[in-house]
């Protein structure tokens, strides 16, 4: 069975047994089973020696209790329960087969589902943190605290990209709300003691211990990329305090009882703790509330690239030191501020290990005069020490020769635009010898993106592939995105008009002369590159098996 990471709560969703009780006007899903406790690690601070010598286990048993009993004591007042209500609707369009065989008229069902999960009082104001998927959707919010008073709560703002959200109740009684003390999660280290405090399945107050299982890990955050890639939120501290559903929104907090992160995601075969589970860290918690508090909402410094870490072999199909560290940039969002800045995605494909990679793009090795060693080094450095609207520099690897780039950081966008391609790989079925590269038949649109004449005509090359033959001759892929009639759109490559001398006005008439030639024969392209003809000598190569 696949491990998969998956939110600590989600709510109900279509899945049919849920319809089913619905339907039959069932209460909500509720949760039950018991909490697993995990005892602290032999890490843990302990009783100091005393004159005579160590203390005895009988007093530092005691003292590491009661230790758990303040942190208790201290914390659980100011964790809450938020139980949501959300009102549903299906229609026989969505189950055809469900309502002729159960009877049902044939109408459109409403039905409510019901969630539980955790948050954490933030201030004597009656703000509450807690997470995004929590409360997302929710058509009512109750809180209940720990000493059982039951308040009605409302949304104040959202931010799917790091998956917390406040809402806030109304007159609370006086003392009632006892905000948490903040610690500084940049200073953990592993190792260190973490305690959990939650409402693990509908358990309400419930503690757990653990301790840090490492720091720095990236998740999946609620929001998509624009070009589809996935946000993630960074720095997110592992743990291996059992965590549970219901525990989503709760508090994990270090051996003094300060928070250190939100509990928000558990990585587990079975919806249930499997030791390995994440919370939201509270630098990351500090830099978003107050903006969520105020403005609802809260706009994420962006860059605009997607990418992965340099390893070995690709620093090798670089020709780069295979000891060289970086994020390699991939692709760049058309109009994002790298693409303003000049940064240059992956232009080539090569097969590693069976599988499909782009290298060519820029290497980033710096920020702001900070090592960058990997990809998640950029992210977490975009989310701690930036703002929109603020200068970087970068310092990337292009060509193999160093040299800096100045971007201007924006926000974030929040909406999801599919990529589209009309790209063809002149591959397949076709006779010949084999060109290696990804070309499109040049267009006006196409053409006015490169500053060539509209009429222009040709195949652009688009990518090509890692030590194949057009790679071995040097011709150039394309690294530039653009959006054309609302599709994304690489150009900037080198644009083949001529093979051997004969003019080629489409991908089409390359794939045709490339069907008369055998491997091993030598070509001559004619090439547009950066608006000049040129001559390129390419010796063809055998076409590889899919």
């Amino acid at each position: 069975m696949k491990t998969r990471i998956m939110y600590v709560l989600k709510r109900p969703g279509w899945a049919l047994i849920l319809v089913l009780m619905a339907l039959l006007a069932l209460a909500g899903p509720g949760w039950y089973g018991a909490q697993v406790y995990s005892a602290p690690p032999a890490t843990t601070p302990v009783a100091p020696s005393g004159p005579s010598g160590p203390v005895s286990s009988a007093t530092e048993i005691a003292a590491l209790q009661a230790t758990m009993e303040t942190i208790y004591e201290q914390v659980n007042p100011s964790v809450v329960s938020i139980q949501v209500v959300q009102k549903e609707t299906i229609s026989p369009e969505d189950y055809p087969d469900l309502f002729p065989f159960f009877g049902f008229p044939n109408m459109p069902h409403e039905f409510y589902s019901r969630g539980a999960g955790s948050g954490i009082v933030w201030d004597t104001q009656g703000h509450i943190v807690t997470n995004n998927h929590v409360v997302q959707g929710a058509d009512k919010i109750t809180v209940t605290f720990w000493e059982g008073s039951t308040l009605s709560a409302k949304v104040i703002g959202t931010d799917p990209d790091s998956d917390m959200a406040v809402i806030k109740v109304e007159d609370a009684p006086a003392g009632l709300l006892k905000p948490v003390t903040l610690a500084d999660s940049t200073q953990l280290k592993v190792g260190q003691l973490a305690v959990a405090i939650g409402n693990p399945f509908g358990l309400q107050g419930t503690m757990t211990v653990g301790f840090i299982s490492s720091l720095g890990r990236l998740l999946p955050a609620g929001s998509d990329n624009p070009q589809g890639g996935g946000y993630t939120i960074p720095d997110v501290i592992q743990t291996d305090a059992p965590i549970n559903p219901g525990n989503s929104g709760g508090a994990l907090v270090d051996y003094q009882g300060r928070l250190i992160g939100v509990t928000t995601a558990i990585v587990s075969p079975v919806r249930a703790s499997a030791s390995i589970g994440f919370a939201v860290p509270s630098v990351i918690v500090q830099k978003v509330v107050p903006v969520l508090i105020t403005q609802g909402k809260y706009e994420h410094p962006w860059l605009g690239i997607s990418g992965v870490s340099l390893n070995p072999d690709l620093a090798r199909a670089m020709n780069l030191n295979p000891s060289q560290r970086g994020a390699l940039v991939v692709d760049v969002v058309p109009g994002g501020p790298a693409d303003k800045a000049g940064l240059r995605g992956s232009d080539r494909e090569l097969e590693i290990d069976g599988e499909k990679v782009r290298v060519g793009g820029d290497v980033i090795v710096a920020i702001n005069g900070q090592p960058v060693k990997a990809f998640d080094d950029v992210v977490t450095y975009l989310a701690r020490f930036t703002e929109v609207g603020q200068s970087l520099t970068l310092s990337v690897l292009r060509g193999g020769a160093e040299q800096t780039v100045q971007v201007t950081l924006a926000a974030r966008p929040s909406e999801q635009a599919e990529e589209k391609r009309t790209e063809r790989t002149p591959s397949g079925p076709h006779r010949g010898a084999w060109l290696g590269i990804t070309g499109q038949t040049m267009t006006p649109e196409l053409a006015q993106a490169m500053d060539l004449p509209a009429d222009q005509t040709g195949v652009l090359v688009v990518r090509i592939q890692s030590n194949g033959p057009a790679d071995r001759a040097g011709l150039r892929g394309s690294y530039k995105p653009v959006i054309i009639n609302g599709q994304r759109a690489l150009v900037g490559g080198d644009v083949i008009i001529a093979f051997d001398g004969n003019p080629v006005a489409s991908m089409e008439d390359l794939l045709d002369f490339l069907s008369r030639t055998q491997p091993g024969d030598q070509a001559k392209l004619t090439v547009l590159r950066n608006g000049e003809q040129i001559d390129v000598t390419v010796t063809l190569g055998e076409r590889p098996v899919p």
